[in-house]
């Protein structure tokens, strides 16, 4: 008799949860109570959500990547040139704060000062490829090599060794504007 009793209780939470949570689900999503406005920052639990489950994919979807043993000086160089072209406006540098309107966004994009403490090289290269959906991070895929994408990995790797005042020499020296004359098709 209570094995019987017990089996009904469990077949009607599993009947609950199968029908209730969905349910409920949809309803939530057609209020439209969740406010998506880029103003109001996610909560704590979307946050640590949204963030984890980022974190993992890439470590996933970065295995078969191979980083290469070391950079050169030309690659970090090359590197600092595409940063200072394709990233710096959002994420910023040591000595160069991130555009004004990146404080509009949500989540906003962090600071990669310290960004090769929690990714490796691969993984690096796996998020300037590929973005990171919802958040802003575009994929620079079509916009840059292979080449290209290790060069801005390099700069990153290579940037958590160098005084902070680094970015801010380098780019007071023109040093990308000197780069690109000595490119492919100058004089």
């Amino acid at each position: 008799m209570r094995r019987k009793k017990l089996r009904h209780i469990l077949i009607g939470a599993a009947i609950a949860i199968v029908v209730v949570v969905p349910l409920c689900g949809f309803v939530f999503v057609k209020s439209g109570m969740f406010n998506v406005g880029a103003t109001s920052p996610h909560t704590k639990f979307t946050t640590w959500l949204t963030h984890e489950t980022m974190i993992q994919s890439v470590g996933r979807h970065s295995k078969g990547i191979e980083a290469p043993a070391a950079f050169s000086p030309a690659q970090i160089e090359a590197g600092f040139c595409a940063y200072e072209t394709h990233c710096v406006a959002c994420h910023g540098s040591a000595g160069v704060a991130r555009q004004q309107w990146v404080s509009g966004m949500e989540p906003q994009p962090p600071y990669l000062l310290d960004v090769t403490r929690q990714f490796r090289p691969r993984e690096l290269f796996w998020i300037v490829r590929n973005g990171i959906k919802m958040t802003g991070m575009p994929s620079w895929r079509n916009a840059m090599s292979e080449q290209e994408t290790w060069d801005v990995v390099a700069w990153i790797e290579a940037s958590k060794a160098l005084p902070p005042q680094s970015y801010v020499r380098w780019r007071s020296r023109a040093r990308c504007s000197r780069a690109t004359k000595i490119g492919p098709g100058a004089p």
